[in-house]
């Protein structure tokens, strides 16, 4: 049975990590399937180059952080904070690729 993030996950959410970075959070509801998903990997390198349209050598980490439930992706921004061109100053909008994921869980 596939399982919505979006139904396991209370926080997702985008941010800048200073201007030339740009981190990912995802923080689970319930610590057990926090666990899974961790466990599962479903989170990782891949995924992130796939959803973000980046190589593997832009992905800076990805952590999971068991006091809080959560995991979190940081990537160097495709385009630094401000400049020419770039559309989301403070990056608060790039979480939206997560929001389709599935997970079989």
């Amino acid at each position: 049975m596939m399982t919505k993030l979006t139904d396991i996950a209370s926080v997702i959410r985008s941010k800048n990590s200073g201007p030339y970075e740009l981190t990912l959070d995802i923080i689970f509801n319930d610590y057990d399937v926090y666990e899974s998903v961790k466990k599962g990997n479903f989170i990782n390198n891949r995924l992130i180059c796939d959803l973000y349209n980046v190589t593997p050598d832009k992905i800076i980490n990805i952590t999971a952080f068991d006091p809080a439930k959560a995991i979190k992706a940081t990537i160097i921004r495709p385009l630094c904070s401000g400049d020419l061109g770039e559309t989301d100053v403070y990056g608060a909008q790039q979480h939206a690729p997560l929001l389709s994921l599935e997970f079989e869980i």
